[in-house]
């Protein structure tokens, strides 16, 4: 089985997972969290395929479908009976990982420049949970809180890298994923963060 197929299945589950969790937690309907759960879960891998010009992998894959469909269903038999804490943080760390060497691995498969490797593998990973909180009117992660931008950025390079001086593509795939989860742990474990743009207004 080709690692691609299988790389884009399991980041839709997780994506789709975190975002009709999340949905569900801000009491939107089931129509809302099948929405939520798909836009959290296929956008990234969708803007990935536009700028590459290729067909969306969920127009041509129905087990993406099925995944955040899944996602969706367990979601709302046990949204009731778990907690969403550390759980739920875990599932989107791994998440972003698997993204990130999906969008850069693709990348690489049609040819394109190191530096437009890294760059759509970010945009995998960081769009999905962008818009999904966007979309439920909290606090976007990506632009405040953690460093998930600079954690899949981390990994995208440690994978284009090795990927680029033909290292075996297990081992880069399994190196710059586990570069994405460590640079996240530390980062929440530690609170570090990038900094912020100080306008030197006093606050009221």
């Amino acid at each position: 089985m080709e690692l691609l197929p299988v790389l884009d299945l399991l980041s839709t589950l997780v994506f789709a997972l975190v975002g009709a969790r999340i949905a569900a937690d801000k009491g939107l309907d089931y129509g809302g969290i099948v929405f939520i759960a798909a836009v959290a879960s296929v956008s990234g891998g969708t803007l990935r395929n536009v700028f590459l010009g290729l067909k969306p992998v969920w127009i041509s894959d129905p087990w993406i479908t099925v995944a955040v469909l899944s996602a969706v269903l367990i979601t709302l038999v046990f949204r009731r009976v778990t907690r969403i804490g550390k759980t739920l943080l875990v599932m989107d760390t791994f998440g972003l990982a698997i993204a990130t060497i999906s969008g850069s691995y693709l990348a690489f498969k049609q040819e394109v420049s190191w530096l437009a490797a890294i760059i759509l593998g970010v945009i995998t990973a960081v769009t999905g949970g962008l818009l999904r909180d966007v979309l439920c009117q909290v606090e976007p992660v990506l632009l405040h809180r953690e460093t998930i931008g600079t954690s899949s950025l981390m990994g995208a390079i440690t994978f284009v890298s090795l990927y680029q001086l033909e290292v075996n593509l297990t081992i880069s795939a399994i190196s710059g994923a586990g570069i994405v989860v460590i640079t996240r742990i530390i980062s929440i474990y530690f609170d570090l963060h990038l900094p912020k743009f100080n306008s030197g207004k006093k606050p009221k």
